[in-house]
């Protein structure tokens, strides 16, 4: 994280690929799955909306971040998402930079001179 600036557009769409990278990080699902298990993890908190769950697929498979296969479930196609050892780093990494920005937002929110707890 640079201090020359800070893209909150971008980091909620880091947040996003981050989510889907954390849900597959026990088992391969397809892509309804990690949609039903990010709200359901999350207590509703997080949410996909329609349309924006399979570009980030898409996007976190072309960075070689996570891996889709087909396969069939009785007469029926699906594609089956798994993290990558690339996209496991990827997210440990993020997981340390969300941590710093959340952190600095309370600092900031809370005041010059106040505590974080």
């Amino acid at each position: 994280m640079t201090e020359t600036g800070f893209d909150v557009q971008g980091f909620a769409r880091d947040i996003h690929e981050l989510l889907v990278l954390s849900t597959l990080r026990e088992e391969a699902k397809h892509g309804y799955q990690i949609a039903l298990d990010v709200e359901a993890d999350s207590n509703g908190l997080f949410q996909f909306r329609h349309g924006t769950l399979y570009p980030i697929l898409h996007r976190l498979e072309e960075e070689r971040l996570i891996k889709g296969s087909w396969s069939r479930d009785g007469g029926r196609k699906k594609k089956i998402y798994s993290l990558t050892p690339s996209g496991l780093r990827h997210l440990s990494g993020e997981t340390n930079r969300v941590e710093e920005i959340v952190s600095r937002l309370i600092q900031f929110l809370r005041g010059p001179g106040k505590a974080t707890t």
